[in-house]
């Protein structure tokens, strides 16, 4: 071996000593401190750790996303479920209420105005719905004393009468019907005159056969005359919209608005017998 190879062996191994202190030199750091070289290591890598976390967050949120969407839609089932529970506990509620003050009023008339009265209380269990107006079939009948021709009420005023009775129910006329006729009276002029349904009226009355020099106005009251032994003297009919000749000119008409809603007719009182001046 020459002397200059000898020598350049020498350099190089004095240089590679160097880089190795050089190395550990900057490679031993203070404990709890971070080396100039995994300093930068870490900074170099910083953004792409930032990158490499989002993804995963997003690819485990994307895999996730259909179980989150079955929960969801489990929890609305029963969520709707519920609802539909408590707005139906809602109606029966409402419905229960509607009726007891129905039936309240009914106590309060038969224990008030109507305590000359023997009343039988019943439902309204059936309607012709080819003739709203015409008839009702109520839940009252011959066991409970109900017989034909008795006179049907509520306490808004009069309904009808009975015109065919079965052991347990009972069929009764409005007086919206045609073919229904009540003597009736103006209350304020005491005029008489007769009260009928109007054909194809859809709940109208008509009082007809007043005298021309006893017309009613407007707002006057009709009451039943009590002539006939069907309708007892006073029950409230209606109220007169307005007067009019009838065609033959011997007579004045009225057009009657009813007191009872027939649309919404659902508990009557059937007067069994009537006592004028106490039981």
């Amino acid at each position: 071996m020459s002397p200059l190879s000898a020598g350049k062996k020498l350099v190089l191994l004095g240089v590679l000593v160097a880089v190795m202190l050089l190395g550990l030199h900057f490679s031993a750091g203070s404990p709890g401190r971070l080396t100039p070289l995994e300093s930068a290591t870490r900074d170099f890598l910083a953004p792409v750790q930032r990158l490499l976390m989002i993804a995963g967050r997003e690819v485990a949120g994307f895999f996730s996303y259909p179980v989150k969407l079955i929960n969801v839609s489990r929890r609305n089932e029963i969520l709707e479920g519920r609802v539909e529970e408590l707005e139906g506990k809602l109606l029966k509620y409402k419905e229960v209420q509607a009726e007891n003050v129905r039936l309240k009023k009914l106590l309060d008339f038969q224990t008030g105005v109507a305590s000359q009265m023997n009343t039988e209380a019943a439902a309204v269990i059936g309607r012709d719905t080819g003739n709203w107006f015409g008839s009702i079939i109520i839940n009252a009948g011959s066991k409970k004393g109900i017989r034909r021709d008795m006179a049907v009420i509520t306490p808004a005023g009069l309904v009808g009468r009975v015109i065919r009775v079965s052991d347990s129910t009972a069929e009764v006329l409005l007086i919206t019907d045609p073919r229904s006729g009540v003597g009736c009276l103006v209350q304020k002029t005491r005029a008489p005159g007769i009260v009928e349904g109007v054909a194809g009226g859809r709940g109208n009355l008509q009082m007809v056969h007043i005298p021309n020099d006893l017309a009613p106005g407007k707002g006057d009251i009709i009451i039943t005359s009590g002539l006939g032994s069907v309708f007892p003297k006073g029950i409230p009919v209606g109220t007169v919209r307005e007067t009019r000749k009838e065609k033959s000119g011997l007579f004045k008409m009225a057009v009657v608005d009813p007191y009872v809603d027939f649309n919404r007719l659902e508990e009557v009182l059937v007067i069994k017998s009537f006592h004028p001046g106490g039981r």
